[in-house]
């Protein structure tokens, strides 16, 4: 049987000229970055290059980027260390309520310890209203943090229009990226932001690599100290070959990124046609136009979406529920509860997020499976209590 791809938003495959660029550094620059010998200086170098080459992919200057072990560092870097180094200034942040938990469970733990938060509604498309963060914004206002897309339900947030808003305040504005970056064009200055988190394993990288941007003059608190590796802002010897292969992602992803999108875009959106046209009672979740390429999110009216995902895997297909770092959890999705979706709604979505390397004909496959599924799910429902 035929396995096919379909979970993207939650990771990528490692792109095989990225792998081969990993075992050459780990076979031959071996050394230690902070070393001053030739060994040391090699592996040095290899790290400067693949700085610029993330650099190149955002928009910035490579003396910004900072490197980290993913996504999760690079958000809690952010908010932390603004928090930490502003704190006499005042201690509110701002952020979402659909946020990743890497965002969400740091703004939580820094209320443990005297700050105050205010999570922002958004409205039936996932989107957070400028106006609203306006209204939120207080003198004491230290921070500003909204994800620039959404990895559930694929929403692009309007982050130029609110990066200009905080760089007027005088705020830190962070964004977390991590779902953005590869598959659209990201410019860290068009989007007035002084913080950008992004992780490779989404862009073909590998996993356990990701980077923060700094803008220039922004200052943090490091939450590592040690050898005061990466400008002091995160000691600890570098992860040579993952940062290797995260630089040659980035500068693959740059070079691919027009075509790829489009491709992604088409492909997307015959999924969400199909759906929408041939499974009843199926509604797109997110926003219509505003939207990830290569992201169709749905929520599917008496389904249950665990029992969606388990018969669509016996197909050879693999798709998500939702978010991949919260799919054990028999909660609801907090992103679809924030959407004014009930428990039941919550609970029956799917999300299909398409790579690089997917087809139409493995669109035909999915169509050729997933109304039956879904028919035989709603019979069983239509037999069982509720």
């Amino acid at each position: 049987m035929r396995r096919i791809y379909m979970d993207h938003s939650a990771t990528t495959p490692v792109d095989p000229q990225v792998i081969q660029a990993m075992i050459s550094t780990l076979t031959d620059s071996f050394g230690n970055p902070s070393s001053i010998h030739s060994f040391g200086q090699e592996a040095h170098k290899l790290i400067q290059k693949a700085r610029k080459q993330v650099a190149g992919l955002i928009g910035a200057d490579s003396e910004e980027i900072v490197f980290t072990s993913g996504g999760t560092e690079a958000d809690n870097m952010a908010i932390i260390g603004t928090a930490k180094d502003r704190m006499g200034r005042g201690r509110h942040i701002i952020t979402s309520q659909i946020e990743h938990h890497a965002v969400l469970d740091t703004c939580r733990q820094l209320e443990k310890e005297g700050f105050e938060v205010t999570y922002l509604p958004v409205n039936w498309f996932g989107e957070v209203d400028p106006e609203t963060l306006a209204r939120a914004i207080r003198p004491d206002t230290i921070l500003i943090s909204i994800m620039h897309a959404n990895n559930e339900i694929g929403t692009i947030q309007p982050i130029a229009t609110m990066g200009r808003m905080a760089r007027d305040k005088g705020i830190i504005f962070h964004t977390d990226a991590v779902q953005s970056v590869g598959r659209i064009p990201v410019d860290v200055k068009s989007l007035s932001v002084d913080l950008l988190s992004l992780s490779g394993h989404k862009f073909y990288g590998p996993k356990g690599t990701g980077a923060l941007y700094v803008r220039s003059g922004t200052r943090l608190t490091p939450l590592l100290f040690g050898g005061g590796q990466e400008r002091k802002w995160r000691s600890g010897t570098e992860n040579v070959p993952g940062v290797v292969g995260l630089g040659l992602a980035a500068e693959l992803a740059r070079q691919h990124l027009p075509e790829r999108s489009q491709h992604l875009g088409k492909l997307s959106q015959t999924v969400i046609d199909r759906i929408l046209a041939e499974i009843p009672q199926a509604y797109l979740t997110g926003h219509p136009q505003k939207r990830l390429p290569g992201h169709a999110s749905f929520v599917f009216q008496a389904v249950e979406g665990a029992a969606m995902l388990v018969f669509l895997d016996a197909e050879g297909i693999a798709v998500s529920g939702g978010s991949a770092c919260t799919s054990n959890s028999f909660d609801p999705s907090h992103v679809l509860t924030a959407l004014g979706l009930n428990k039941d709604a919550a609970h029956s979505s799917l999300r299909i997020s398409l790579g690089k390397d997917n087809t139409l004909e493995d669109v035909e496959r999915l169509m050729e499976v997933m109304p039956g599924i879904i028919e035989r799910q709603r019979l069983l429902w239509s037999l069982s209590p509720h």
